[in-house]
């Protein structure tokens, strides 16, 4: 049973400065402000355009076609708030989560809590690594035949628990994945576009 929908756009590279001023100029003013505190095209472009799939799948998957605003968690993680008038009220059962790179913007939706990271290949550097990975997940990068691939796709895994738990990075990432074995990953890997991105969602009980 499908758990979450899952968009991306992976065609920022295409996007002209005439497009990008277009689509700032659709978003509400909060977002507007926000993407326009980038001073470069690059951040201008994953701020719109992240926040341009949110709409999209809100408005395909569950027939919303108000712009949303966001409350944010202690920890930052967002939640879904729409406020039409009158009356002013908070999202349905609906929850997602944003995340962006060079190369591509990503948004996820779901009737369930929700995390989503997306990263460009190639973070791979030796301090990194030993912060991150434990000494197994460390050997098997080491023998794999992209060592940047295979780190970039654990450091997704993690960075997609702690986006869905919302409970920022002060846990063990190291361990992390043993520590929440109780979550589903999915992870795909596009090294021809240069990114590899993970959805990561509680697993129903008895899994």
């Amino acid at each position: 049973m499908k758990k979450f929908d899952l968009l991306v756009n992976d065609h920022l590279d295409a996007i002209t400065e005439e497009d990008l001023l277009a689509a700032i100029d659709t978003l509400p003013p909060w977002r507007r402000e926000k993407a326009l505190r980038f001073k470069h095209l690059q951040g201008r472009k994953e701020c719109t355009y992240a926040y341009l799939l949110l709409c999209q799948a809100l408005r395909d998957i569950y027939g919303i076609t108000e712009q949303p605003a966001f409350s944010i968690g202690a920890h930052g993680k967002p939640r879904l708030v729409l406020t039409p008038e009158p009356p002013a009220f908070s999202s349905p059962d609906v929850h997602f989560n944003l995340s962006h790179c060079r190369q591509a913007v990503a948004c996820v939706v779901a009737s369930c809590e929700v995390g989503i990271d997306i990263e460009s290949i190639g973070r791979y550097k030796e301090p990194l690594v030993r912060h991150v990975l434990n000494d197994q997940e460390l050997a098997s990068v080491q023998q794999a035949a992209d060592p940047q691939l295979a780190f970039t796709r654990y450091w997704t895994q993690k960075e997609a628990i702690v986006k869905l738990t919302g409970r920022g990075i002060d846990d063990d990432l190291r361990n992390l994945l043993l520590i929440y074995n109780n979550v589903s990953l999915h992870t795909e890997e596009h090294p021809d576009k240069g990114y590899v991105l993970t959805v990561a969602t509680y697993a129903p009980k008895g899994e």
